[in-house]
C-alpha cells in the first residue's frame, strides 16, 4: 500500500482482520477500498469462516497429499 495515500479504513479493517493487502494491485487496492460497510462485513465474515475451517481442510490435506485440496 502506498505510504503516502490517505488512510483507507477498508483496508486498515482487512490488514487487521488478517488480509494481505499488500499483494494486491493499485486497482484492486482501489476497488476493495471501495467496498460499503456491507461488503467488508460479508467479506470478514467468509474470511473467518474459511479461517475456522482451516485446520480441517490441513488435516484432510496432509491425509490426502493435497490431492483434493
Amino acid at each position: 500500500m502506498n505510504d503516502n495515500a490517505a488512510p483507507r479504513p477498508t483496508l486498515e479493517a482487512l490488514t487487521a482482520a488478517g488480509f494481505d493487502v499488500d499483494a494486491l494491485s493499485e486497482e484492486q487496492l482501489e476497488v476493495v477500498a471501495a467496498l460499503t460497510p456491507e461488503e467488508l462485513a460479508l467479506l470478514m465474515d467468509i474470511r473467518g469462516r474459511l479461517d475456522a475451517a482451516a485446520p480441517e481442510v490441513q488435516a484432510h490435506a496432509d491425509v490426502a497429499g493435497g490431492a483434493l485440496f
